[in-house]
């Protein structure tokens, strides 16, 4: 596993499905700020929760000029049902390739859970400016109010 990046570094630019076939990477989005929000699995509470805030702030980060991309290692399908389910408005990508963007961001890591250890995605968003560098990093996000954090920022870019 490699070091995480830092703000200031150029953020990996690796390709991920998504729910209808196609594929996305962050250069797709060169140009403008890019909200890039990982969490752990479809349809799960505070997933869910964070997608449908993501969701209802969209048009705020559109007038602020930002794109926002939710990511999990859900399958396409999974995704497709999981955005038809909460009527989500984000664009969502599955990054199930065994060394995907999530791995190289070093967010795809071993947790442990009632003394159980697996494999899982840390909650973590990154801001991305719009040259595609980072300009911040959420680590660890707790849910409740963090959409609406990630937005202030975005607008101050």
């Amino acid at each position: 596993m490699s070091d995480k990046p830092n703000v200031g570094d150029a953020f990996p630019d690796i390709a991920m499905e998504t729910p209808d076939g196609g594929t996305v990477k962050p250069s797709d989005f060169a140009g403008k700020p890019l909200v890039v929000f990982f969490y752990p699995k479809d349809d799960t509470p505070g997933c869910t929760t964070e997608n449908i805030d993501f969701t209802q702030l969209k048009p705020e980060f559109e007038k602020a000029g930002v794109a926002l991309l939710g990511v999990s290692k859900d399958p396409p399908a999974k995704h497709a049902k999981f955005i038809a389910k909460h009527d989500l408005a984000v664009p969502l990508a599955s990054d199930a390739a065994e060394s995907g963007l999530s791995d190289a961001l070093g967010i795809w890591t071993e947790k442990q859970n009632y003394g159980r250890t697996y494999m899982g995605m840390v909650r973590t968003t990154y801001l991305l400016d719009a040259a595609g560098k980072i300009a911040k990093v959420w680590d660890k996000v707790k849910v409740k109010g963090h959409a609406q954090a990630v937005l202030e920022a975005a607008r101050e870019l």
